[in-house]
């Protein structure tokens, strides 16, 4: 019986923009996103929590969106616009929820707090208002193990309060 041999796979170009700079990524079209962005463009702000999708901590915002990058093939990513926790800061400058979770407490090991940060900004921007409901709902995809979450929320609460967004 004659054997047929799967094919190789092959190393693909995937064309999108990073944090504001256009890049070009080659990998295997299944590779995870997130393992594509630490290796080859030294974004190691994204962590890898549990790999499945549950915990947050490898939230990106791509084309408008937050996702799990972990879920996300490369492939997904051509011609997408994305922005991780390297591109929030603008210049030395801290957005105002970074400073809010530094002067807070709500950055306590660090896993979770990137997945945080971008999980209130993208609610931020879609919703300038929220509230309190509307914030631990944006939150809740964000899993977090040293804080007990209520440092997080009063630093959320505090960076809407400072950028008087809150009234």
């Amino acid at each position: 019986m004659a054997r047929t041999s799967m094919p190789v796979p092959e190393k693909i170009s995937v064309r999108c923009r990073v944090n504001g700079r256009d890049v070009t990524l080659r990998d295997f079209p299944m590779t995870r996103l997130l393992d594509v962005l630490r290796e080859q463009l030294n974004l190691t702000g994204i962590k890898e929590g549990c790999g499945e999708g549950e915990c947050g901590a490898c939230s990106i915002e791509m084309d408008g969106k937050l996702v799990n990058s972990c879920l996300v093939p490369v492939l997904q990513a051509d011609g997408a616009a994305i922005r991780t926790i390297e591109g929030v800061a603008s210049g030395e400058q801290l957005h105002s929820l970074q400073e809010a979770f530094i002067a807070n407490g709500g950055a306590q090991c660090g896993i979770c707090t990137p997945g945080m940060i971008l999980a209130a900004l993208a609610l931020l921007e879609h919703n300038p208002r929220p509230t309190d409901g509307e914030i631990r709902m944006a939150l809740a995809g964000n899993l977090c193990r040293c804080t007990g979450y209520t440092k997080i929320f009063e630093s959320v609460l505090n960076a809407f309060a400072g950028s008087g967004e809150r009234e």
